[in-house]
Protein backbone atom coordinates (compact mmCIF):
# COMPACT_ATOMS: atom_id res chain seq x y z
CA UNK A 1 0.00 0.00 0.00
CA UNK A 2 1.26 3.45 -0.50
CA UNK A 3 1.20 5.25 2.67
CA UNK A 4 1.68 9.47 3.12
CA UNK A 5 2.54 10.30 6.21
CA UNK A 6 2.68 13.85 7.09
CA UNK A 7 4.37 14.68 10.34
CA UNK A 8 7.07 12.24 9.51
CA UNK A 9 9.71 14.05 11.31
CA UNK A 10 7.93 13.88 14.55
CA UNK A 11 6.97 11.58 18.02
CA UNK A 12 4.58 9.98 16.27
CA UNK A 13 5.33 10.08 12.40
CA UNK A 14 8.53 8.72 12.85
CA UNK A 15 8.00 5.69 14.95
CA UNK A 16 5.04 5.04 12.44
CA UNK A 17 6.96 4.44 9.29
CA UNK A 18 9.18 2.25 10.96
CA UNK A 19 5.82 -0.26 11.88
CA UNK A 20 4.60 0.53 8.01
CA UNK A 21 8.34 -0.33 6.64
CA UNK A 22 8.10 -3.36 8.46
CA UNK A 23 4.84 -4.13 6.96
CA UNK A 24 5.88 -3.84 3.56
CA UNK A 25 4.01 -0.61 2.35
CA UNK A 26 5.88 1.92 0.52
CA UNK A 27 6.38 5.15 2.88
CA UNK A 28 6.28 8.82 1.40
CA UNK A 29 6.75 10.95 4.51
CA UNK A 30 6.50 15.25 4.44
CA UNK A 31 7.50 17.46 7.05
CA UNK A 32 8.66 21.25 7.52
CA UNK A 33 10.56 20.71 11.08
CA UNK A 34 8.71 23.28 12.77
CA UNK A 35 9.02 20.22 15.98
CA UNK A 36 12.05 21.40 16.01
CA UNK A 37 12.11 25.06 15.54
CA UNK A 38 9.60 25.54 18.20
CA UNK A 39 11.19 23.55 20.58
CA UNK A 40 14.64 25.46 20.52
CA UNK A 41 12.34 28.53 20.87
CA UNK A 42 11.47 27.50 24.34
CA UNK A 43 14.80 26.58 25.11
CA UNK A 44 14.92 22.97 24.86
CA UNK A 45 15.76 19.87 22.56
CA UNK A 46 14.59 16.01 22.42
CA UNK A 47 16.67 14.39 25.06
CA UNK A 48 16.88 11.29 22.82
CA UNK A 49 19.40 12.60 20.12
CA UNK A 50 18.11 12.66 16.56
CA UNK A 51 20.15 13.45 13.53
CA UNK A 52 19.25 15.91 10.84
CA UNK A 53 16.66 14.46 8.31
CA UNK A 54 18.77 13.67 5.65
CA UNK A 55 20.81 10.97 7.81
CA UNK A 56 17.51 9.54 9.52
CA UNK A 57 16.57 8.80 5.87
CA UNK A 58 19.92 7.39 4.89
CA UNK A 59 19.75 5.10 8.29
CA UNK A 60 16.34 4.36 7.80
CA UNK A 61 16.94 3.26 4.24
CA UNK A 62 19.92 0.73 4.80
CA UNK A 63 18.37 -0.88 7.92
CA UNK A 64 14.98 -1.55 6.23
CA UNK A 65 15.96 -1.72 2.74
CA UNK A 66 13.50 0.57 1.86
CA UNK A 67 13.49 4.12 1.57
CA UNK A 68 11.15 6.76 2.86
CA UNK A 69 10.50 9.28 -0.23
CA UNK A 70 10.78 12.47 0.97
CA UNK A 71 9.22 15.89 0.50
CA UNK A 72 9.91 19.32 2.74
CA UNK A 73 6.94 21.80 2.79
CA UNK A 74 4.43 23.16 4.89
CA UNK A 75 0.56 21.07 4.69
CA UNK A 76 -0.82 24.43 5.51
CA UNK A 77 0.40 25.54 1.93
CA UNK A 78 -2.16 24.23 -0.37
CA UNK A 79 -0.19 24.21 -3.62
CA UNK A 80 2.55 22.09 -1.33
CA UNK A 81 -0.62 19.45 -0.52
CA UNK A 82 -1.88 19.26 -4.30
CA UNK A 83 1.72 18.85 -5.34
CA UNK A 84 1.43 15.73 -2.72
CA UNK A 85 -1.15 13.98 -3.93
CA UNK A 86 -0.26 14.50 -7.89
CA UNK A 87 3.03 13.01 -7.28
CA UNK A 88 2.23 10.42 -4.62
CA UNK A 89 -1.44 9.22 -5.06
CA UNK A 90 -1.28 7.63 -1.57
CA UNK A 91 -3.91 4.85 -0.75
CA UNK A 92 -4.17 6.11 2.89
CA UNK A 93 -2.93 9.26 4.23
CA UNK A 94 -1.80 10.10 8.03
CA UNK A 95 -2.51 13.76 8.63
CA UNK A 96 0.14 14.09 11.99
CA UNK A 97 1.07 17.31 10.83
CA UNK A 98 -0.32 19.64 12.94
CA UNK A 99 1.06 21.61 16.17
CA UNK A 100 0.86 19.21 18.93
CA UNK A 101 1.17 21.25 22.21
CA UNK A 102 -1.50 22.55 24.21
CA UNK A 103 0.98 24.92 26.62
CA UNK A 104 2.12 26.09 23.57
CA UNK A 105 -0.73 27.59 22.40
CA UNK A 106 -1.02 29.34 25.48
CA UNK A 107 1.79 31.23 25.41
CA UNK A 108 0.23 34.28 23.69
CA UNK A 109 -1.44 35.58 20.72
CA UNK A 110 1.20 34.63 18.49
CA UNK A 111 1.58 31.24 18.94
CA UNK A 112 -2.44 31.19 19.70
CA UNK A 113 -2.89 32.32 16.13
CA UNK A 114 0.09 29.89 14.56
CA UNK A 115 -1.95 27.11 15.88
CA UNK A 116 -5.17 27.99 15.15
CA UNK A 117 -4.75 28.81 11.49
CA UNK A 118 -1.84 26.14 10.52
CA UNK A 119 -3.82 23.03 12.10
CA UNK A 120 -7.31 24.24 10.83
CA UNK A 121 -6.05 25.12 7.43
CA UNK A 122 -4.00 22.23 6.89
CA UNK A 123 -6.91 19.62 7.85
CA UNK A 124 -9.02 21.79 4.93
CA UNK A 125 -6.25 21.50 2.34
CA UNK A 126 -6.38 17.73 3.20
CA UNK A 127 -9.80 16.95 2.75
CA UNK A 128 -9.88 19.34 -0.65
CA UNK A 129 -6.91 17.22 -1.95
CA UNK A 130 -8.81 14.41 -1.60
CA UNK A 131 -11.93 15.29 -2.57
CA UNK A 132 -10.01 16.42 -5.59
CA UNK A 133 -7.31 14.19 -6.44
CA UNK A 134 -8.05 10.54 -4.54
CA UNK A 135 -11.50 10.42 -3.58
CA UNK A 136 -11.36 6.63 -2.43
CA UNK A 137 -8.46 7.57 -0.48
CA UNK A 138 -8.37 6.47 3.68
CA UNK A 139 -7.92 9.84 5.64
CA UNK A 140 -6.70 8.30 9.39
CA UNK A 141 -6.56 11.74 11.35
CA UNK A 142 -4.80 12.31 15.02
CA UNK A 143 -7.28 13.80 17.15
CA UNK A 144 -7.18 13.87 21.07
CA UNK A 145 -8.98 12.45 23.82
CA UNK A 146 -8.63 16.13 25.22
CA UNK A 147 -11.14 17.23 22.71
CA UNK A 148 -14.21 16.35 25.23
CA UNK A 149 -13.13 17.20 28.07
CA UNK A 150 -13.81 15.97 31.43
CA UNK A 151 -17.27 15.96 31.26
CA UNK A 152 -19.99 14.54 34.34
CA UNK A 153 -21.10 11.68 32.29
CA UNK A 154 -19.39 8.60 30.67
CA UNK A 155 -17.63 9.59 27.37
CA UNK A 156 -19.17 8.10 24.20
CA UNK A 157 -16.94 7.08 21.20
CA UNK A 158 -18.06 10.38 19.01
CA UNK A 159 -21.50 9.94 19.25
CA UNK A 160 -23.87 9.62 21.81
CA UNK A 161 -27.83 9.00 21.38
CA UNK A 162 -30.02 11.79 23.09
CA UNK A 163 -33.99 12.29 24.18
CA UNK A 164 -35.02 15.45 24.04
CA UNK A 165 -38.69 16.59 24.81
CA UNK A 166 -39.94 13.47 23.56
CA UNK A 167 -37.58 12.90 20.35
CA UNK A 168 -34.51 11.03 19.60
CA UNK A 169 -31.26 11.52 17.57
CA UNK A 170 -27.63 10.42 17.77
CA UNK A 171 -25.27 13.34 17.64
CA UNK A 172 -21.88 14.29 18.09
CA UNK A 173 -20.59 13.88 21.69
CA UNK A 174 -20.23 17.75 23.30
CA UNK A 175 -16.63 18.87 22.82
CA UNK A 176 -15.37 21.33 25.95
CA UNK A 177 -11.39 21.42 24.90
CA UNK A 178 -9.32 23.12 27.72
CA UNK A 179 -6.62 24.80 25.46
CA UNK A 180 -6.35 26.93 21.71
CA UNK A 181 -4.49 23.49 20.79
CA UNK A 182 -7.23 20.96 21.71
CA UNK A 183 -10.23 23.14 20.25
CA UNK A 184 -8.63 23.13 16.65
CA UNK A 185 -8.73 19.39 17.12
CA UNK A 186 -12.35 19.78 18.02
CA UNK A 187 -12.90 22.05 15.02
CA UNK A 188 -11.00 19.67 12.95
CA UNK A 189 -13.51 17.13 13.74
CA UNK A 190 -16.54 18.99 13.08
CA UNK A 191 -14.65 19.73 9.38
CA UNK A 192 -13.92 15.93 8.57
CA UNK A 193 -17.81 15.34 9.76
CA UNK A 194 -18.57 17.80 7.32
CA UNK A 195 -16.45 16.55 4.61
CA UNK A 196 -17.72 13.52 5.29
CA UNK A 197 -20.92 14.79 4.83
CA UNK A 198 -21.05 16.28 1.41
CA UNK A 199 -17.95 14.43 -0.56
CA UNK A 200 -18.68 10.63 1.31
CA UNK A 201 -14.76 10.64 1.96
CA UNK A 202 -13.54 7.62 3.93
CA UNK A 203 -12.28 9.11 7.30
CA UNK A 204 -11.10 7.82 10.41
CA UNK A 205 -10.95 10.25 13.37
CA UNK A 206 -8.39 9.08 16.22
CA UNK A 207 -9.19 10.50 19.82
CA UNK A 208 -5.80 9.61 20.98
CA UNK A 209 -4.59 9.67 24.51
CA UNK A 210 -1.15 10.69 26.17
CA UNK A 211 1.45 9.07 24.81
CA UNK A 212 4.69 7.68 26.59
CA UNK A 213 7.92 5.69 25.70
CA UNK A 214 10.95 5.85 24.20
CA UNK A 215 10.82 3.18 22.08
CA UNK A 216 8.31 0.36 20.66
CA UNK A 217 9.49 -3.41 18.96
CA UNK A 218 11.23 -1.39 15.38
CA UNK A 219 13.10 0.88 17.19
CA UNK A 220 14.70 -1.72 19.49
CA UNK A 221 15.85 -3.58 16.43
CA UNK A 222 16.85 -0.47 14.30
CA UNK A 223 18.29 2.10 17.59
CA UNK A 224 16.52 4.26 14.95
CA UNK A 225 14.85 6.45 18.23
CA UNK A 226 12.30 8.75 17.31
CA UNK A 227 12.35 12.46 19.47
CA UNK A 228 11.61 12.58 23.81
CA UNK A 229 10.80 15.81 25.26
CA UNK A 230 10.62 16.53 28.45
CA UNK A 231 10.05 20.39 28.74
CA UNK A 232 7.21 21.86 30.16
CA UNK A 233 6.11 22.69 26.76
CA UNK A 234 6.53 19.57 24.56
CA UNK A 235 7.21 17.21 27.56
CA UNK A 236 3.61 15.01 28.31
CA UNK A 237 3.24 14.11 31.78
CA UNK A 238 4.87 10.87 32.88
CA UNK A 239 7.91 11.27 30.21
CA UNK A 240 8.16 14.30 32.25
CA UNK A 241 8.42 12.64 35.71
CA UNK A 242 10.93 9.97 34.05
CA UNK A 243 12.93 12.89 33.09
CA UNK A 244 12.81 14.58 36.64
CA UNK A 245 13.42 11.70 38.38
CA UNK A 246 16.97 11.13 36.22
CA UNK A 247 18.05 14.60 36.70
CA UNK A 248 17.83 14.63 40.67
CA UNK A 249 14.46 16.49 40.56
CA UNK A 250 11.48 16.39 42.52
CA UNK A 251 8.32 14.72 40.60
CA UNK A 252 5.72 17.73 39.86
CA UNK A 253 2.37 17.05 39.66
CA UNK A 254 0.53 20.36 38.69
CA UNK A 255 -2.01 21.17 41.58
CA UNK A 256 -3.69 18.23 43.44
CA UNK A 257 -2.59 15.65 40.90
CA UNK A 258 -6.36 14.04 40.69
CA UNK A 259 -6.60 14.89 37.21
CA UNK A 260 -7.63 11.86 35.36
CA UNK A 261 -6.59 11.10 31.33
CA UNK A 262 -6.18 8.57 28.80
CA UNK A 263 -2.79 7.01 28.15
CA UNK A 264 -1.34 4.72 26.15
CA UNK A 265 2.44 3.59 25.61
CA UNK A 266 4.29 4.70 22.17
CA UNK A 267 4.44 0.56 21.24
CA UNK A 268 0.20 0.51 21.85
CA UNK A 269 -0.49 4.02 19.75
CA UNK A 270 1.26 2.50 16.48
CA UNK A 271 -0.36 -0.55 16.88
CA UNK A 272 -3.50 0.90 16.77
CA UNK A 273 -2.68 3.67 13.91
CA UNK A 274 -1.57 0.50 12.14
CA UNK A 275 -5.01 -1.32 12.75
CA UNK A 276 -6.60 1.58 11.29
CA UNK A 277 -4.85 1.23 8.15
CA UNK A 278 -5.55 -2.65 8.16
CA UNK A 279 -8.96 -2.43 8.97
CA UNK A 280 -10.52 0.78 7.19
CA UNK A 281 -13.62 1.74 7.40
CA UNK A 282 -16.50 1.39 5.24
CA UNK A 283 -16.72 3.56 1.78
CA UNK A 284 -17.90 6.90 2.96
CA UNK A 285 -17.92 6.31 6.74
CA UNK A 286 -16.57 8.77 9.34
CA UNK A 287 -15.11 6.99 12.05
CA UNK A 288 -14.09 7.78 15.68
CA UNK A 289 -11.72 5.63 17.71
CA UNK A 290 -11.10 6.30 21.33
CA UNK A 291 -7.75 5.38 21.46
CA UNK A 292 -5.76 4.54 24.96
CA UNK A 293 -5.06 1.60 27.26
CA UNK A 294 -5.98 3.23 30.64
CA UNK A 295 -6.75 6.07 32.35
CA UNK A 296 -5.12 7.10 35.14
CA UNK A 297 -4.51 10.12 37.58
CA UNK A 298 -1.52 12.43 37.69
CA UNK A 299 -0.87 11.50 41.29
CA UNK A 300 -1.08 7.50 40.49
CA UNK A 301 2.05 8.22 37.57
CA UNK A 302 4.27 10.53 39.78
CA UNK A 303 4.23 7.64 42.26
CA UNK A 304 4.60 4.89 39.98
CA UNK A 305 7.78 6.79 37.98
CA UNK A 306 9.34 7.49 41.75
CA UNK A 307 8.72 3.57 42.77
CA UNK A 308 10.00 2.23 39.35
CA UNK A 309 13.28 4.71 39.51
CA UNK A 310 13.72 3.21 43.62
CA UNK A 311 13.69 -0.06 42.10
CA UNK A 312 16.40 0.53 38.96
CA UNK A 313 18.65 3.25 41.43
CA UNK A 314 17.79 2.37 44.92
CA UNK A 315 16.66 6.33 45.33
CA UNK A 316 13.53 7.53 45.64
CA UNK A 317 12.10 10.99 44.29
CA UNK A 318 10.64 13.14 46.04
CA UNK A 319 6.98 14.09 44.89
CA UNK A 320 6.46 17.88 45.30
CA UNK A 321 2.98 19.29 44.02
CA UNK A 322 3.25 22.69 42.33
CA UNK A 323 0.92 24.97 41.47
CA UNK A 324 -1.33 24.36 38.25
CA UNK A 325 -0.46 26.46 35.24
CA UNK A 326 -3.58 25.22 33.02
CA UNK A 327 -7.13 26.05 34.11
CA UNK A 328 -8.44 22.70 34.30
CA UNK A 329 -10.84 20.35 36.85
CA UNK A 330 -8.54 19.20 39.55
CA UNK A 331 -11.63 16.55 40.51
CA UNK A 332 -13.62 15.27 38.21
CA UNK A 333 -15.40 12.29 36.96
CA UNK A 334 -13.71 10.32 34.09
CA UNK A 335 -15.05 7.06 32.41
CA UNK A 336 -14.61 6.99 28.94
CA UNK A 337 -15.32 3.95 26.00
CA UNK A 338 -12.91 2.54 23.94
CA UNK A 339 -14.75 -0.24 22.61
CA UNK A 340 -14.09 -0.02 18.82
CA UNK A 341 -10.51 -0.59 18.87
CA UNK A 342 -10.62 -4.10 21.16
CA UNK A 343 -13.66 -4.41 17.91
CA UNK A 344 -11.18 -4.29 15.44
CA UNK A 345 -8.78 -6.78 17.32
CA UNK A 346 -6.58 -4.48 19.22
CA UNK A 347 -4.66 -5.79 22.65
CA UNK A 348 -2.67 -3.71 24.78
CA UNK A 349 1.06 -5.47 25.02
CA UNK A 350 1.82 -3.15 27.98
CA UNK A 351 2.79 -3.29 31.12
CA UNK A 352 3.20 0.15 32.84
CA UNK A 353 5.66 0.06 35.26
CA UNK A 354 7.93 -1.99 32.63
CA UNK A 355 7.03 0.87 30.74
CA UNK A 356 8.62 2.86 32.85
CA UNK A 357 11.64 1.40 33.16
CA UNK A 358 12.45 1.06 29.79
CA UNK A 359 11.95 4.96 30.14
CA UNK A 360 14.09 5.45 32.75
CA UNK A 361 16.46 2.85 31.37
CA UNK A 362 17.22 5.10 28.47
CA UNK A 363 17.22 8.50 30.04
CA UNK A 364 19.79 7.35 32.43
CA UNK A 365 22.00 7.10 29.18
CA UNK A 366 21.48 10.80 28.69
CA UNK A 367 21.43 11.96 32.22
CA UNK A 368 23.46 14.82 31.40
CA UNK A 369 21.10 15.72 28.87
CA UNK A 370 18.37 15.13 31.46
CA UNK A 371 20.37 18.06 33.52
CA UNK A 372 21.33 20.36 31.57
CA UNK A 373 17.72 20.65 30.35
CA UNK A 374 16.39 20.87 34.04
CA UNK A 375 15.70 24.94 33.47
CA UNK A 376 12.80 24.05 31.37
CA UNK A 377 11.12 21.42 32.81
CA UNK A 378 9.03 23.53 35.50
CA UNK A 379 6.19 25.09 34.09
CA UNK A 380 6.69 29.10 32.50
CA UNK A 381 3.42 28.61 30.75
CA UNK A 382 0.58 29.96 32.70
CA UNK A 383 -3.06 29.54 30.96
CA UNK A 384 -4.21 32.66 32.48
CA UNK A 385 -0.92 34.54 31.94
CA UNK A 386 -1.36 33.98 28.05
CA UNK A 387 0.00 37.50 26.75
CA UNK A 388 -0.91 39.23 23.03
CA UNK A 389 0.76 41.64 21.50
Amino acid sequence: MRVLILGVDGYIGWTLAQRLASKGHDIYGADNFFTRKRVKEVGSESVLPIPPMGTRLKRFGDFYRKDIKFFRGNVADPDFMYRLFEEVRPDAVYHLAEQRSAPYSMIGLKQANETMVSNLVSTINLVYAAKDLNPNIHIIKLGTMGEYGTPNIDITEGFMEIEFRGRKDTVPFPRNASSWYHWTKVHDSNNLMFANRIWKLKITDVMQGVVYGTATKEIEKSRLYTRFDIDEVWGTALNRFAAQAVAGLPITPYGKGNQKRGFLSLEDSITCLNLALEKPPKDGEYRVLNQFDQYYSVNFLAETVSEVFKDISGKSPEIKHVDNPRVEAEEHYYNPDHKKLYDLGYRPSGDLRKDIGKIITDLLDHKEKCKELKKVIMPRTFWRKSSGL
